[in-house]
């Protein structure tokens, strides 16, 4: 079934930065077959769908390159605490964690996502009880049942209090299990090639949370079974001073001492960097996750993301976990970058544009995905369509940058691999009251 876009504003984010101020995409299936502007497509093709857009802006789906979605259950904890006084705070929460919450979470979380116009959700999941199973599971049945892509992890912490580590050591597990059932989850749910839906990453937690024997095991078989690697990496200077004193370097150095600077590896936060560190993830090819509304909530201070772009680092944008920014929203991230980047290095820092393509090419290419991110011929059908006769952009003649400044933004219409997700600014595959309502239940479980 072919269905035309027609009457929007498009907004590409291919190579050439093109737009089309009224313009069309056609999609037949899956796959979008072709963009434009003028005359249009469908007029010379019978047993097409046309959609009339409005005037509304159309962008690729968004990208989210680093969530926990669990932490939806437990949200406006620890309010004005730093890191890793907000973790050891709600670590002991997270251990009551198993199946039906995380579900609850997971549908919770991935619905907020949609709705502000997210189409492919990267989880790092880092939390496994003893005696729990189906976590991942869990939420790799949350995106099936909403129509989202999830690359979901097999995280891991192995390095408890007793030996120096962060989390308690009830939440830490054994590396050859960790190692055993990152295998069983790749063979059952990863998905490789293009149009994938669901796929698998191996994630172990952090310096402060992991052995760097488990560091180097996760790489040796992620590289193996032709998995992407994430971790957390400088986020704080606390973490710089515990890297200090048990590995006697600095947070960056470490993670390249193990192997773990290389083209299919991407890391959270990366706050504080230095010129150097910063060059060494370009030369290695190590993407970022850039994540400006949770650095600031916990006061860790601001990516130097403008000196990332201009040294060619691949970066995207991430919400973080809904404990962490409490707003599950990718579109607001949008802003929040814009603005950060700005305040860090002048009103010239990030335009507007750059900032959207963060969320959208940015995400796709950190999470190594070379058929999402962009709307183009042979790309994957997944687009946001944002509409733009509302109050927010009442004056506005540049739309898109009108969109990015006034944001957040609900988004009227999500297509993921061309069925919509988001139909008329609601859930199409589900009801959001519904899901609100047993997330409600499954929390008070997680209650101080």
């Amino acid at each position: 079934m072919r269905t035309l876009y027609a009457n929007g504003w498009i907004v590409t984010m291919d190579d050439a930065e093109t737009e089309h101020v009224s313009g069309w995409v056609l999609i037949d299936g899956a796959e979008i077959v072709a963009v434009g502007a003028g005359e249009e497509p469908g007029e010379r093709l019978s047993g097409y769908h046309r959609i009339d857009c409005g005037g509304a802006v159309v962008t690729p789906g968004l990208v989210n390159t680093h969530h926990h979605l669990y932490q939806t259950l437990t949200r406006a904890r620890a309010q004005q605490a730093d890191l890793f006084t907000w973790l050891r705070e709600l670590y002991p929460v997270w251990a009551r964690i198993d199946a039906a919450a995380e579900y609850a979470a997971a549908r919770t979380g991935l619905a907020e996502l949609a709705l502000s116009g997210c189409s492919t959700v990267f989880d790092h999941h880092y939390v496994f009880p003893r005696g729990r199973t189906g976590l991942v599971e869990a939420e790799v049945q949350a995106a099936r049942e909403l129509g989202v892509r999830l690359v979901a992890s097999r995280g891991s912490m192995d390095l408890g209090a007793s030996d120096g580590g962060l989390p308690p050591d009830e939440l830490v597990e054994d590396l050859d299990a960790v190692l055993a059932d990152t295998e069983r989850l790749a063979g059952s749910l990863h998905e490789p090639g293009p149009g994938a839906r669901i796929q698998i990453a191996v994630a172990p937690c952090s310096p402060f949370s992991v052995t760097g024997r488990l560091m180097e095991e996760s790489a040796t078989l992620a590289r193996r079974l032709g998995l992407p690697l994430h971790t957390h990496l400088a986020e704080t200077v606390d973490e710089e001073s515990y890297c200090r004193e048990l590995y006697g370097c600095m947070p960056v150095e470490y993670l390249e001492r193990l192997g773990w600077l290389a083209e299919d590896v991407w890391c959270a936060h990366c706050v504080h960097l230095s010129e150097s560190e910063i060059a060494r993830f370009a030369a290695t090819g190590t993407g970022v996750a850039h994540c400006p509304t949770s650095n600031l909530r916990l006061g860790a201070g601001v990516a130097p993301v403008r000196s990332l772009l201009d040294a060619g680092v691949r970066v995207g944008l991430g919400v973080d976990g809904s404990a962490s920014n409490e707003r599950g929203d990718l579109f607001h991230e949008v802003k929040q970058a814009l603005l950060v980047a700005r305040g860090r290095g002048g009103a010239e820092a990030m335009t507007a544009r750059e900032a959207l393509r963060l969320a959208t090419r940015g995400g796709a290419a950190v999470l190594r995905r070379d058929d999402i991110g962009s709307l183009e011929p042979g790309m994957q059908a997944d687009l946001a369509v944002w509409p733009t006769d509302g109050l927010a952009l009442g004056g506005a003649e540049d739309l898109v940058a009108g969109l990015v400044l006034a944001g957040p933004h609900q988004v009227d219409r999500l297509v993921v691999r061309g069925d919509d997700v988001v139909r008329g600014g609601a859930l199409v595959h589900a009801d959001e009251a519904e899901i609100a309502g047993a997330h409600r239940l499954q929390a008070q479980r997680f209650a101080a």
